[in-house]
């Protein structure tokens, strides 16, 4: 077998890239092939009207330090903003948009008899949501999801109508689908309670001050720009355009086109396909199947966003924000659109740079039309906005990956090991990293030490000064 002289890391999205510059530190000698023309993945931006915009995700949550103190590790501190004070809204199934409930965490309300809550759900579904402070606190704690923890303890209503539509808004996935460990502390609390709505409410009072998400300035591709910063400052290689048609533990295979066609050459004997032989991470999507053999599931996510004139004299007030920084969206309704983010509204950054524009972004789980998303935008923000005031559109496409059973005989990081959300893929990275550790030690699945070079202890060196500051 051929010994192993480098890590290769597939895929450059957000996991990649930590993983890569985790492992370079280690000593490791780290190249990343990405099948695409740009890092980032999920995390992405266009220039659209002169306005860099994140196309992909726009935020990050700030329940726990773990992304914030990464962020400063990289020298972005001073990038970290947050968004104006101001309440979400809700486009319920009665076709009338409101204001979320005010103390709530991911739409489960702290007090489901509350006037902004019944005026959601209604008042039959907010007195079954009730029945909380009834049953034990023990009853729904093993819950796997938050759907069927909700569901148990407060009904299908409030899940349905409520939590539903913001889980779906943030998560782009149903609450029935995310795990109950995407909610730290809230299985604790419910314990410690004795009621779902009490745990919610010490939550909200336990959470520091400020506000439950953050950005970057500059948009959150800006920690895409830093991470790549650092792997060409260890002279890390990222290949670009290069797709990997099958994954090994000790190689991968190219597709056709990299320096082996894969057909007859001039004399009609068949070119075998690149292999690249070492440490295998793999950080792309679709590569490695579940080992119980279930399908690989990939949503498509469609990003519409408008960028819109300055109000004039007759249009609706939209830079006074008539719907705070954005409306989630129940199912059943006549819009289509899962989520509105007024992001100017929203970003004091991208308000600056917009200079009086209004910027809206909505996202799909169908591929819309542009009249599509303006209709919806005139419904969700209750404002006129006539196709000429439209100055630029641009629709995106992009997939998450559902999280799978990993066959251990592979180093797979990245959403579909690690969950949603940037803080759990950016831990399970670097955890990934560290327990395969520096070249040749015990945990490093390669059967062959490496052999240290200059820029192996440097990097080394390196970081162990980082850990120590």
């Amino acid at each position: 077998m051929t010994t192993p002289t480098e890590t290769i890391v597939v895929g450059a999205g957000i996991a990649g890239l930590v993983v890569a510059r985790e492992l370079v530190l280690q000593g490791h000698l780290v190249r990343v092939l990405e099948a695409s023309d740009r890092a980032g993945g999920q995390v992405a931006s266009i220039e659209l009207a002169g306005l860099r915009l994140d196309s992909g995700a726009e935020s990050f949550a700030t329940r726990g330090a773990l992304v914030s103190d990464y962020l400063t590790l990289l020298g972005l501190a001073d990038r970290i903003v947050v968004p104006r004070d101001a309440p979400a809204w809700l486009h319920g199934v009665t076709g009338e948009t409101l204001p979320l409930p005010a103390v709530s965490l991911l739409g489960i309300p702290s007090t489901p008899l509350a006037d902004d809550v019944v005026r959601v759900v209604g008042r039959r579904s907010a007195w079954r949501g009730m029945l909380d402070a009834l049953l034990p606190g023990p009853v729904g704690a093993k819950s796997p999801t938050v759907g069927t923890l909700v569901r148990r303890r407060m009904g299908d209503g409030i899940l349905e109508k409520l939590v539903a539509p913001v889980v779906e808004g943030i998560h782009s996935t149903h609450p029935d689908a995310l795990p109950i460990t995407a909610v730290p502390g809230l299985v604790h609390n419910l314990l410690r309670e004795n009621s779902l709505g009490r745990a919610v409410a010490r939550m909200r009072i336990d959470a520091p001050a400020g506000s439950l998400v953050a950005s970057l300035d500059g948009g959150m591709a800006t920690l895409v720009d830093a991470l790549l910063a650092e792997l060409d400052r260890f002279g890390v290689p990222v290949e670009y355009g290069v797709r990997v048609a099958e994954v090994h533990t000790d190689c991968v295979v190219l597709e056709s086109g990299h320096n082996g066609t894969g057909d007859p050459d001039a004399a009609g004997e068949a070119v075998p396909r690149e292999k690249r032989h070492g440490l295998i991470v793999v950080a792309a999507p679709g590569l490695v199947c579940p080992v119980d053999g279930s399908p690989i599931v990939q949503t498509p996510t469609h990003v519409v966003i408008l960028v819109l004139a300055p109000d004039s004299e007759g249009d609706a007030p939209l830079a006074d924000a008539p719907r705070g920084t954005g409306v989630l969206v129940a199912r059943g309704t006549s819009v289509v659109a899962r989520a509105l983010t007024h992001v100017t509204a929203k970003w004091s950054t991208v308000r600056a740079a917009a200079a009086g524009r209004e910027v809206v972004r909505l996202s799909y789980e169908q591929n819309p039309t542009r009249e599509q998303a303006r209709r919806d935008a005139e419904a969700l923000l209750g404002v006129s906005i006539p196709n000429d005031r439209i100055v630029a559109a641009e629709t995106v496409t992009w997939l998450r990956a559902a999280r799978i059973a990993v066959n251990e005989r592979f180093v797979v990081v990245g959403e579909q090991a690690a969950g949603t959300g940037l803080a759990a893929v950016i831990s399970h990275a670097r955890l990934v990293a560290e327990h395969i550790g520096p070249p040749g030690s015990d945990a490093t699945p390669v059967t062959t030490a490496q052999t240290a070079t200059p820029a192996n202890a440097e990097h080394a060196a390196h970081r162990e000064k980082e850990t120590a500051e």
